[in-house]
């Protein structure tokens, strides 16, 4: 059931890149984006969902990283499509840790909720095929930046998989918010809408969206937001959920205003909901 993912109470807080290992105040105590230590940290912070990237390598592993090459995050150079998995764990993130695998993500923490955005083109047979070895089909959502790329993983998945707005739906949305009469242009495929505040000078987010995509069943989450004044008007206006790098200061503002659905606990998978399949 595709609404397995989504079925935590709202607002849902979603740690980005595993949440960066922030410290108490926001600050990035070093950069271990998409790494275990930050996944980790996010969890026993009390977080239940996390929201990481995959590209996969040359000889078609999946790995948890953002970038399309090593350059930024590690201290190796060179696009992960033209490298093996081996060549890839050899780059060493902050010069620290390695770059996990999606599927050793997933089986490490059987009961956290992973929002997957799929970074290329050829990461979307693998992620099905880590899908189908794991059975995580309910505890993870997929989206892309990319509209045909995520209308393909889709097609290929097997089975129902949550997933969130491409960019062609995201604008169909906001088009539906502005008319009434434009709300059909709206799909109904979509679990959720995962989107920025603004794109450049132009506003995505606004109230009319949000409602719109209530009366069309979908949870409007916000990326990526770091301070919590914003964070606060953010959930004043009714989003469902909130993506950042600051999950210690999310978390404090929802336990502030009552909302924080997650545990206090720690440890791999610590006080997680159960695993749904």
């Amino acid at each position: 059931m595709t609404d397995a993912y989504l079925s935590s109470p709202v607002p849902l807080a979603l740690a980005h890149r595993g949440g960066w290992l922030t410290d108490d105040r926001g600050v990035r105590r070093t950069e271990l984006e998409n790494t275990a230590p930050a996944f980790q940290h996010a969890l026993d912070l009390g977080y239940t969902y996390l929201e990481t990237d995959v590209h996969a390598t040359k000889d078609g592993v999946l790995m948890a990283f953002h970038d399309d090459t090593l350059d930024r995050a590690t201290d190796r150079s060179g696009a992960i499509a033209d490298l093996t998995r081996a060549e890839v764990a050899q780059a060493r993130v902050g010069g620290l840790e390695p770059v996990p695998l999606l599927e050793d993500l997933l089986g490490t923490w059987p009961r956290a909720r992973f929002n997957i955005d799929l970074k290329s083109d050829g990461a979307v047979e693998p992620l099905v095929e880590v899908l189908r070895r794991t059975g995580a089909w309910d505890r993870v959502c997929v989206g892309s930046f990319d509209q045909r790329r995520l209308d393909r993983a889709r097609r290929l998945f097997p089975r129902p998989v949550a997933t969130s707005c491409g960019p062609v739906e995201v604008a169909r949305l906001r088009a539906a918010s502005l008319s009434p009469a434009l709300r059909p242009l709206a799909s109904r495929a979509p679990v959720c809408a995962q989107i920025p505040m603004r794109r450049g000078s132009f506003p995505v987010l606004s109230r009319d969206l949000i409602r719109t995509a209530h009366r069309l069943g979908m949870q409007v989450h916000v990326w990526t937001v770091n301070e919590t004044a914003v964070m606060e008007r953010l959930l004043d206006a009714g989003v469902d959920g909130i993506v950042t790098d600051n999950t210690a200061g999310l978390r404090d503002l929802l336990v502030r205003r009552g909302q924080w659905a997650g545990p206090a606990g720690s440890g791999p998978g610590a006080g997680l909901p159960p695993q749904n399949g």
